[in-house]
């Protein structure tokens, strides 16, 4: 059976982050980075090459499939910000997208270009309850 490859790695999310080429996009990433560890209380970690992540947890498939991912996190690409929030996408927060902001929406991702078109609260709010989902339906064996 084939592993996730998207693994958490001890490369350096600053580093990572420093290395992002819109400087608007950069800023906005240290801000996103800095929300997401107050919010989920988890130090950014990175996974893979190019996705910040925070939490996670163990998954089981029908199928046999199992391994980790990230709760919660973000990558700052060229066209966008994705927007990971594993939550969203097995309960509905319509209200809370409805306020977020300007974005856009992607089977298990949220898109937008400036953290300054999103309403912060609400982005907070959003982070918080998705985080708190996937804590509570995939605790992790202590």
């Amino acid at each position: 059976m084939a592993e996730n490859k998207t693994q958490p790695t001890d490369a350096s999310v600053d580093d990572f982050l420093n290395n992002t080429e819109h400087p608007q996009k950069r800023a906005d990433s240290f801000s996103l980075k800095k929300i997401m560890e107050d919010v989920t209380g988890e130090k950014a970690v990175m996974w893979g090459e190019s996705i910040v992540g925070f939490g996670k947890y163990q998954y089981h498939y029908e199928s046999g499939r199992k391994g980790e991912f990230l709760i919660a996190g973000f990558a700052p690409r060229k066209a966008a910000i994705s927007l990971y929030l594993l939550g969203c996408m097995e309960t509905k927060f319509e209200e809370l997208m409805a306020n977020l902001g300007k974005h856009k929406t992607g089977a298990s991702c949220i898109y937008f270009n400036k953290l300054s078109d999103l309403n912060e609260e609400v982005l907070r709010d959003l982070i918080k309850k998705s985080y708190d989902f996937m804590k509570e339906k995939y605790p992790m064996p202590k």
